[in-house]
């Protein structure tokens, strides 16, 4: 079986579009096409339990970052800086490319 696409990948800079962290911005580090997930820097920050081990001996709080669903997050583009919509073209070598549909150049 295939995997579901994203319209997001890794390095992209992507603006949340919905929940708690509206409007932030933040740089794609983890995407998980088989649960259309991503994780983003600095957004849906959670504390987790951490035991001591031998890279923490004391143990403690620590905080991380959660993966948020793909469809609250917004590409934006490097061109016009905007949030944008993106749609796929191949180009005449045959590779399929991303491209912003509010200025119309190519993303990746």
């Amino acid at each position: 079986m295939a995997l579901p696409k994203l319209h997001v990948k890794k390095d992209d800079e992507v603006i949340v579009i919905a929940g708690n962290d509206k409007g932030k911005r933040g740089k794609v580090l983890k995407a998980f096409p088989s649960e259309s997930r991503v994780v983003v820097e600095g957004i849906n920050i959670m504390h987790k339990h951490e035991q001591p081990s031998q890279d923490m001996p004391q143990g403690g709080i620590v905080e991380r970052e959660a993966p948020i669903h793909s469809s609250n997050v917004m590409l934006i583009c490097k061109h016009c800086d905007q949030p944008a919509k993106t749609g796929t073209e191949v180009l005449d070598s045959g590779e399929k490319v991303r491209v912003c549909k509010e200025c119309g150049e190519i993303v990746d």
